[in-house]
């Protein structure tokens, strides 16, 4: 692993040969060297997911580069940014005029993606979306060089008013950050909590980095819903059931996909988090078509930290960007163009179908529960079961 600096930014550069368990044929060191992109946030509050991601994207390579049939031999560029969409538009500059880099997977946040498109549009830099939900990324603009192999938050809201209102519940308080991630969510769950017959009765927009919630959630005990939605990441939602706690209100705690990571009990403990609710696109990791392989990949690699939700995301997002170097060659044009026509293309997650904006259905959305201290698929869950049960509707 080497180092640089360079304008404050750290550029990771991961040199994956022979590794343990991974030993690459003697015939590659004759191979050319191909570099390919990773970003995400490997700082910060929501860190986990980007680390996850960055591992499972490595692990692509590593896999790669083990296989004597590869014809390149791969780099991984890893750049931090920090879910901050004025350093995610830094480092994206950074990877994008770096003529070394044919393509990248990138970003969890949703707001640093949308920040950042127009930059790999461009510079002709093939970009998939490895985690960020926000449907304006790939719909927002004509741009053949941004794709995206997980969901939107469009599927996400609709699974989760038709599950929500399914349990009977029927009130609703929206708590949602003011960043294009947050609106979204708001905007969506709204629309389909409308459709499903129940009622938002307060919605409230928060900062992304607020730490102090009592006057929205005073609002929202007057309110007395059968719902508390926080719709943002990790870290505002610990703090929002924190608080929720501490001020008396009984109601279910609901977050959007966001909140689904191990942070989430590592913050709040299995006590609080115990009965939250969320959802999240495709099936978890050891449910998914290429699950088992993964998982036992990933473990033996020795991360010292969790693939998280979207690691899977990740893995599928630079095993098809290999693919498209490997079947076009190290051209960013070629690969763009390869991109355009991804139909059924096999991964971990599933085939892989990009539609004209680059992107992919993933119709299956998994409900989840917070049981025991750790997420737990609602179908086989003590809630389901009936031997635990959430907070009653109102």
């Amino acid at each position: 692993m080497k180092f640089n600096t360079g304008n404050g930014l750290r550029r990771i550069v991961f040199t994956l040969g022979a590794t343990a368990g991974l030993l690459v044929a003697t015939g590659a060191q004759a191979k050319d060297t191909v570099e390919l992109g990773f970003i995400g946030p490997l700082t910060g509050g929501v860190s986990s997911m980007g680390l996850g991601g960055r591992n499972s994207a490595e692990l692509a390579v590593k896999l790669r580069n083990a296989d004597p049939d590869s014809k390149y031999h791969y780099e991984l560029v890893a750049l931090d940014d920090e879910c901050k969409p004025n350093v995610g538009v830094q480092v994206a500059t950074k990877m994008a005029t770096d003529r070394k880099v044919i393509g990248t997977i990138a970003h969890y946040c949703s707001a640093v993606a949308m920040g950042t498109v127009d930059v790999y549009h461009r510079f002709g830099l093939p970009m998939t979306v490895w985690g960020a939900v926000l449907p304006d990324i790939t719909y927002g603009n004509d741009y053949p060089e941004i794709t995206r192999v997980n969901g939107t938050m469009i599927n996400q809201n609709e699974k989760a008013a038709q599950f929500m209102t399914g349990l009977g519940y029927k009130t609703f308080a929206i708590i949602h950050d003011t960043t294009d991630y947050g609106k979204g969510h708001n905007k969506y769950l709204s629309q389909f909590l409308a459709q499903d017959g129940a009622e938002v009765v307060g919605t409230f927009g928060v900062t992304s980095d607020q730490q102090d919630f009592t006057a929205e959630l005073t609002q929202v005990k007057a309110l007395n819903p059968d719902v508390v939605v926080y719709a943002g990441l990790t870290p505002g939602g610990v703090r929002v059931r924190q608080q929720m706690e501490k001020l008396g209100i009984k109601a279910v705690f609901e977050g959007v996909s966001g909140i689904k990571s191990d942070a989430f009990f590592e913050g709040l403990g299995g006590d609080l988090a115990e009965g939250t609710v969320t959802f999240l696109e495709g099936a978890p990791a050891e449910k998914l078509p290429g699950g088992a392989y993964f998982l036992k990949e990933y473990n033996a690699a020795g991360y010292d930290s969790p693939p998280e939700a979207y690691g899977p995301f990740a893995f599928a997002a630079m095993d098809l960007l290999i693919d498209g170097v490997e079947a076009s060659g190290p051209d960013r044009k070629a690969v763009v163009d390869y991109m355009s026509k991804v139909k059924e293309h096999d991964s971990i997650t599933g085939p892989i179908t990009f539609d004209d904006h680059g992107q992919n259905t993933v119709a299956l959305i998994t409900a989840y529960v917070a049981q025991g201290g750790k997420w737990v698929v609602w179908e086989d869950s003590d809630y389901a079961k009936g031997t635990l049960s959430l907070v009653a509707p109102k």
